[in-house]
């Protein structure tokens, strides 16, 4: 009977906009909420066959979608730790609860923004027990190789704030000049001596005593210099030339256009590798591992040279630093997790990856803003943050809501008066059924 799908068809829209309505006041409520996507409703009309001359309504259905593709603007903030995803990926997070219980394979969750800190055992996680997960770094900084389609690997990051570390030289420019007249025959022969400090392994300073001896030739000028690097940190007690780590013959050029720079270097000792002339670059052993000086390449001048009558180490660099205390921690847009020293030492301990799905609105939405893999979404793969399409990490940054609250209020007005009008029909269907029951009286 038509007057009964009235009836039926009414209550749908009771339903339908109630649906509407909640899902308008999920939005408003969630309109500060940093990382929040907003739910969409859709309605869908439902129809019943009909005959000719008399036609039953189907009513309305509502569905809701929630909009996790679409990115909200990005807040800035005053803590390093604010993280904000760029573009569509996610950041790998877990549960505290995971992580105390000690859950081998971490449930793998995602979300867009996150403000973490680290906990008293220094874990990063949110306030509502979000655990940030990483590829931990290799004690050199680098990030081995991971699968990314599995959560092999992953871990949730650690900062000790009263971690130390220190980073050994591996580098020394050598930017010395040695006094021309004294490889002339009516020279003294007296050797120039240079102490440079490196850091070894364990961050403690050690020295290079670097000796260069001129030739002295009984006429004219040699142009000619011998040259013995020894390492402080080797023990010398049963052999005195035990720290004797390279000897080498420096040749400097005489001409017009060379004059006083490095035209070749002999090494005449078994310690040390040999002068690569294009590179500049010699390699000694010192007991922390080996260590690559650079003398200068052939007929350069930014490294040893032989001018006038000064002896001047005018320009002698390395790297490496002591060991330092922890400052502070920064995430850059690479995901790289990145510790400095109160030495200036900056390591990487961490990569944070970047969550990829096929479809990210098929994610299943949790508390928290936070998503999991469902089979609508389809399998996560991991990304390198800036690579591929996930976007990079913006520190000192919050992803705000999604939510328009404007186009909301706008909803619900609509959403109201078409409550009241299936209200009015349900009220109006009543009556006729009411005029109904009179005729029968």
């Amino acid at each position: 009977m038509s007057i009964s799908s009235s009836l039926n068809a009414g209550v749908a829209g009771l339903a339908a906009n109630s649906t509407k309505l909640s899902a308008i006041s999920d939005n408003i409520a969630n309109s500060s909420t940093y990382g929040y996507k907003r739910v969409n409703t859709e309605f869908e009309s439902m129809v019943i066959s009909s005959t000719a001359g008399s036609y039953s309504a189907g009513g309305v259905t509502a569905t809701t979608n929630r909009l996790i593709d679409e990115r909200a603007s990005l807040v800035s903030t005053s803590n390093a730790l604010d993280l904000a995803v760029t573009g569509r990926g996610f950041l790998p997070v877990t549960t505290a609860t995971a992580v105390e219980n000690g859950t081998e394979d971490q449930t793998l969750m995602m979300t867009t923004t996150g403000s973490f800190s680290t906990d008293e055992d220094g874990i990063l996680r949110t306030e509502s027990g979000l655990v940030l997960l990483g590829w931990p770094a290799t004690a050199d900084g680098t990030i081995p190789s991971y699968p990314r389609d599995s959560t092999a690997g992953l871990e949730p990051i650690v900062i000790n704030p009263n971690q130390t570390a220190g980073d050994p030289t591996t580098e020394i420019n050598m930017g010395v000049n040695l006094p021309a007249v004294d490889t002339e025959a009516d020279a003294t022969g007296e050797a120039q001596t240079l102490s440079v400090e490196y850091y070894g392994n364990l961050g403690t300073s050690e020295t290079l005593e670097v000796t260069f001896t001129p030739t002295v030739p009984s006429a004219g000028a040699s142009n000619e210099w011998t040259m013995e690097i020894r390492d402080s940190a080797i023990d010398t007690s049963t052999d005195p030339d035990a720290n004797i780590v390279g000897t080498y013959t420096l040749q400097f050029a005489d001409d017009r256009i060379n004059g006083g720079t490095l035209s070749d270097v002999t090494r005449t000792s078994t310690a040390g590798t040999d002068w690569d002339a294009t590179t500049g670059i010699i390699t000694v052993e010192v007991e922390g591992g080996p260590i690559e000086i650079n003398l200068g390449t052939q007929y350069g001048t930014n490294g040893l040279t032989q001018l006038s009558d000064t002896f001047s180490p005018s320009s002698v660099t390395r790297d490496g630093s002591p060991v330092g205390s922890l400052t502070s921690v920064e995430v850059d847009e690479n995901g790289y997790v990145n510790a400095t020293y109160d030495t200036g030492f900056i390591r990487t301990i961490y990569q944070i990856p970047m969550v990829d799905v096929p479809n990210a609105n098929g994610l299943t939405a949790l508390d928290s803003q936070t998503f999991q893999v469902s089979g609508e979404s389809g399998g996560f793969f991991l990304w390198n943050a800036g690579d591929g399409p996930t976007g990079g990490i913006e520190g000192y940054a919050r992803e705000g809501s999604a939510v328009d609250v404007a186009k909301e209020l706008t909803d619900l007005i609509q959403t109201q008066r078409a409550y009241s009008s299936n209200a009015k029909v349900i009220q109006t269907v009543d009556e006729m059924l009411q005029e109904t029951t009179n005729i029968k009286r």
